[in-house]
């Protein structure tokens, strides 16, 4: 008997006798477009609300503009009177003070607090709710009202500490005392870090716990031996954020000090000052050149801390690998 062959598959028509709407190009294009119309929003939103002004922000740096003149290029001078400026120098003193107390101190009660909360007892979600609270006010005008009442002279603060016999004479109007308030109340708003900390925790293997406790080691060495171990790249996350935070504060020293960073510049952190040099005096180009000094110093103090992160980040699965 003779073996049927099979007929020969008809060859595809080249793709120039396509129709139009099966050319592959075509299609794609068609496939993306809907995506290409979704973005443009956010493309106008970007190019004209944050790459545009940061580009005239940096040309503005080397001008002097006072907003009611054409801008005059005058170079690296706004960048050189930082030198020379005392207030500047003081207001870097002031940011970087605050950021080196109330970040640690912040980060310190972010863990201690989720660290309780991670047990399993009754109402834990109403407390995680409670601590997390303050967190969704953040640094708004209300929040610092309520602050410099407490900490003004004759305020509640001062009357508890009359009572037990220390006389501070209010800690807003005291030099010494002033920055102090601004410290606690970034501490107070502990929530965020708090919550991605208990989400660390949740991710720390058991057995990890079982067999240190099999091994007889207490509390303190397991803790130091597991749990922040397991906890630093959650602890690097937090501590890049709080820092880049701390050295952004600045509706807090507004209302507490009334818009001076009084007294005697002790709450003149450096974006307050900035904003007194382009909305008050009018210094638009030495603002721009403040803010992009901070920029670069944000960005510098971040890639020190992502260098450091090789010595004190420990990452399980690269361990495992």
């Amino acid at each position: 008997m003779s073996q049927a062959t099979a007929p020969p598959r008809p060859m595809p028509p080249p793709s120039g006798a396509l129709p139009a709407a099966q050319r592959p190009g075509r299609r794609r294009r068609s496939q993306a477009l809907p995506g290409h119309v979704f973005l443009t929003p956010w493309l106008i939103g970007t190019l004209g609300l944050t790459l545009g002004p940061m580009v005239i922000s940096l040309y503005l740096s080397f001008t002097d503009y006072d907003l009611f003149s054409r801008p005059r290029w005058v170079g690296l001078a706004n960048y050189r009177y930082m030198l020379e400026d005392d207030r500047f120098l003081t207001s870097a003193g002031v940011t970087l003070k605050y950021a080196l107390i109330g970040t640690p101190l912040k980060l310190a009660a972010a863990l201690g607090v989720a660290l309780l909360l991670n047990r399993a007892r009754r109402g834990v979600g109403v407390y995680r709710a409670a601590f997390y609270a303050p967190s969704l006010l953040g640094a708004s005008v209300s929040v610092a009202l309520v602050w410099r009442a407490l900490f003004a002279t004759d305020g509640a603060t001062d009357r508890s500490l009359q009572f037990f016999g220390v006389h501070v004479g209010g800690f807003t109007d005291n030099p010494d005392y002033a920055l102090y308030p601004l410290v606690l109340l970034t501490v107070w708003q502990f929530g965020a870090p708090m919550v991605v900390f208990l989400a660390g925790l949740k991710q720390i293997p058991k057995d990890l716990y079982e067999s240190a406790a099999l091994d007889g080691a207490g509390r303190v060495r397991t803790f130091f031996s597991i749990t922040l171990p397991m906890l630093s790249p959650v602890l690097f996350f937090n501590l890049v954020l709080e820092i880049i935070h701390s050295f952004q504060a600045f509706t807090p020293a507004f209302v507490i000090s009334g818009g001076t960073g009084g007294p005697s510049d002790s709450t003149l952190l450096y974006s307050l000052y900035l904003y007194q040099q382009a909305f008050a005096s009018f210094h638009m180009g030495y603002a721009s050149a403040m803010a992009w000094v901070l920029l670069a110093v944000i960005a510098l103090i971040t890639y020190a801390v992502f260098r450091s992160a090789r010595l004190w980040v420990f990452y399980a699965q690269e361990d495992a690998s």
